[in-house]
């Protein structure tokens, strides 16, 4: 079973079978239908592909949630009933972005109890440079039921945030650029700062020169100089929205530090609340 990262030999090694599912995850904020277009014009075989804004997220709702709400429950449940997800299957998920928002994916899987489940390391630029298959055929699986077994400790609401503030057994990480954690060039969202005491890890951190993923133990110290002498158990991770942050808990996951829960609201869901604090360096 893969459950962190998986390279574009193995999945091609994989690429025809029928218990594997591949999902294709490119995204553009500023162009959501852009890479669904590219999608169509071609993608690895057998990939169905997973819109951020209508698959992996809800409706924002303006002032009282984040930009990229998780969707409800039986709302994902009922996506990957209709994927054809079953527990035997070896789940793929790719970008074109660094795995940005194929950890996403990976994060909402396994928050909803499916492990087998991994990223292809240096996703579709890399599959394609390295000469991979590449199919324009449309995939149509078979619906199935998807079992939840919501795994609740791995996602952690504002409140607790709140509480966990100057908290030394809990260490709240930002994935967010460094810019954007100082409160500078603050151009998604309408305020700018960090949640108080946390600590900025951006996401790219995770990657080499060429968009792959470090190695595990480059990415294994670097983090475990964050977590300063915590597991990444005792941390939170947040981001703008909740997308960037599960690359760093994927990335402490696959360092096999533990798992780090996610503040799905993140940045924009805290924002919300004028009485929540806010810092700036």
């Amino acid at each position: 079973m893969y459950s962190s990262l998986i390279s574009p030999q193995a999945v091609n090694e994989n690429i025809e079978d029928p218990n594997w599912r591949f999902f294709d995850c490119r995204f553009v904020l500023t162009e959501p239908e852009k890479k669904q277009a590219e999608f169509l014009e071609g993608h690895l075989p057998g990939a169905m592909y997973a819109h951020l804004n209508h698959d992996l997220a809800s409706p924002p709702i303006l002032g009282k949630t984040g930009r990229h709400p998780l969707p409800k429950i039986e709302d994902l449940t009922k996506t990957f009933s209709e994927w054809g997800i079953n527990p035997s299957n070896q789940v793929v998920i790719y970008d074109d972005t660094g795995g940005i928002y194929a950890a996403r994916l990976w994060w909402m899987l396994r928050w909803l109890g499916h492990n087998a489940v991994a990223v292809m390391d240096g996703g579709w630029t890399r599959w394609v440079k390295e000469e991979r298959p590449v199919s324009a055929d449309i995939f149509l699986p078979k619906t199935v039921k998807f079992y939840v077994s919501l795994q609740e400790h791995l996602s952690v609401s504002a409140e607790d945030v709140l509480n966990y503030i100057d908290n030394p057994e809990v260490r709240v990480f930002d994935a967010r650029s460094r810019e954007r954690f100082c409160g500078e060039n603050e151009t998604l969202d309408p305020v700018a700062g960090h949640i108080p005491s946390a600590v900025s890890s951006p996401f790219d951190g995770n990657l080499d020169s060429d968009g792959n993923w470090k190695s595990k133990p480059a990415l294994r110290k670097m983090y475990l100089e964050l977590l300063n002498g915590l597991s990444a158990d005792q941390t939170v991770t947040y981001c703008g929205s909740g997308i960037t942050a599960c690359h760093n808990i994927l990335s402490m996951f696959y360092a096999e530090l533990g798992d780090s829960r996610l503040y799905p609201g993140s940045w924009s869901d805290w924002i919300t609340i004028p009485e929540r604090p806010i810092a700036k360096l």
